[in-house]
């Protein structure tokens, strides 16, 4: 399971030319889902990923974690992270786990977020989406479990 996070200003998602998740200051979480990945580690990752301290303190030091921070977390689908680079000009998602395993493991690392207090607002699964970010910093981080 990967999680690339980027530290935003604001960000957005939009589908079919409607915003559907937005957030102000906090995290945008993009998620991807491989075969082996299950609820155990969909539920560390989604602790990794509110308790990862990418915001800055009174002294300007990454120290305060979203939350503390006052922020959000917008997660977005994103296969594509999962997908196996290492030769040809082309990428191979053998490595991304097979939709229905994918749109669990989104919903249920979203829930893991929001039993923590998050409203964490989402993209549509399998959709065509326009993703919009003020990257803060920038700050961005890769995260697997």
């Amino acid at each position: 399971m990967i999680a690339l996070i980027q530290r935003v200003s604001r960000a957005s998602v939009t589908v079919e030319e409607q915003v559907i998740g937005e957030i102000a200051q906090g995290l945008l979480v993009l998620l991807a889902i491989e075969p082996e990945d299950n609820e155990t580690k969909a539920k560390r990752l989604a602790q990794r990923v509110a308790g990862y301290r990418v915001f800055n303190d009174e002294n300007g030091k990454m120290n305060l974690n979203v939350e503390q921070a006052g922020g959000d977390l917008l997660v977005v689908s994103q296969f594509t992270l999962a997908a196996d680079t290492n030769s040809g000009l082309r990428p191979s998602f053998t490595t991304a786990a097979n939709p229905e395993l994918s749109e669990h493991l989104y919903e249920y690392f979203t829930h893991q977020l929001r039993e923590k207090g998050f409203k964490a607002p989402t993209g549509e699964f399998a959709a065509d989406m326009k993703v919009e970010l003020i990257n803060d910093g920038p700050v961005t981080f890769q995260l697997t479990i």
